[in-house]
């Protein structure tokens, strides 16, 4: 790929006479990285950025929430989560609540850290809350692998994990061009990010520096001018064509694809991913029997509309007042991949 150097790249932004572009962050570390490196200051004024829906646990839908507050306080199991689901609100509490009532959650730091908890704790029957995207699934099919060559019979996971293609699709029109997340990419690869470029889809995939940011950035706004779809490379450090044949490898033998729901995009088909038949014995849904839970979001919260781009944060009615990170009405504003919390944390209200 060319590489645009930073001064040029400032030089392209800032000198930028173009027609007004849409840019949707898809994830939520970028969305992040620019408010936190000021780059939102410089970008012109035909620039809008819009966040989306590349924060895992902000797209985790409310009824997952209340299904792993079923396992916790009506089988008695041991929860192994992320440390931001703990506060995300279900239909009618979070799991820390749910802890003050006899809940037993333990924080983990990866899916293997819950394997090795269950593991250790073969008394007590555990499950792994396995959310995200192609970053952290492969790490999920592992726990299940180690789990089943030690014979562990106390250990299964809840599946709500998601691939992102399918997302971009269901978005198409929501923005001009799609910052591509970089996670991702680098366990995907950039083939269905090119093949959607036949659909009339831009995008560009970037890092997480300033210098990649801005080259991100400088790139969008030199091609789109011209009027035709593009995709771009400028992570080429990191990420590849192929991306990781072994993650990929490890998500094909144990998950398959299903329909699932999305936090304010609905059910996106094909856009989830559940264990095999041959690993049945690890589905937490299917050990446990957990029934069919329909979550109930609480009406004043705006997450679902912050999702699909269709509003910012600060838009939201109770934002910074009602919502705020010490007392979270909604998904995004827990997470710290969150749009909400980007804009609560660096007064993103002031830079619109």
């Amino acid at each position: 790929m060319t590489v645009v150097k930073k001064n040029k790249a400032l030089d392209i932004i800032r000198c930028y006479d173009g027609p007004p572009v849409r840019i949707m962050e898809v994830c939520g570390t970028h969305t992040h990285e620019i408010f936190r490196q000021g780059i939102r200051q410089i970008l012109p004024p035909q620039v809008t950025l819009i966040s989306g829906p590349g924060c895992p646990v902000c797209v985790t839908p409310v009824g997952y929430v209340d299904e792993a507050i079923w396992l916790a306080l009506e089988k008695g199991v041991t929860i192994c989560t992320f440390g931001d689901l703990v506060r995300v609100p279900g239909s009618e509490m979070s799991l820390a609540r749910a802890r003050s009532k006899g809940a037993h959650i333990e924080i983990v730091y990866s899916p293997v850290d819950a394997y090795e908890y269950a593991r250790d704790h073969q008394e007590e029957q555990t499950v792994f809350l396995s959310i995200g995207f192609e970053t952290t699934t492969p790490a999920s099919c592992l726990a299940v692998q180690k789990a089943q060559e030690d014979g562990l019979t106390n250990f299964s996971i809840l599946t709500a994990n998601k691939t992102m293609p399918q997302a971009y699709e269901a978005l198409k029109g929501s923005a001009d061009v799609f910052l591509y997340p970089g996670h991702v990419d680098a366990v995907m690869g950039t083939k269905h990010c090119e093949e959607l470029v036949q659909e009339g889809i831009s995008g560009v995939v970037t890092g997480f520096t300033a210098k990649e940011l801005l080259t991100a950035f400088a790139v969008i706004l030199a091609k789109f001018p011209a009027g035709k779809p593009f995709f771009k490379n400028c992570y080429p450090r990191v990420v590849t064509r192929d991306g990781s044949l072994l993650g990929q490898g490890m998500m094909n033998k144990f998950m398959e694809p299903c329909d699932t729901e999305w936090r304010g995009l609905g059910i996106i088909p094909l856009s989830g991913l559940q264990l095999r038949e041959a690993y049945t014995d690890f589905d937490a849904r299917k050990k446990y029997g957990v029934p069919k839970i329909k979550g109930r979001a609480n009406p004043a919260c705006h997450c679902g509309e912050v999702l699909q781009g269709k509003c910012r944060p600060s838009d939201c009615p109770i934002f910074g007042t009602g919502c705020t990170p010490e007392h979270p009405v909604g998904a995004c504003m827990v997470s710290h991949e969150g749009a909400c919390s980007a804009y609560y944390q660096y007064g993103g209200v002031l830079h619109e």
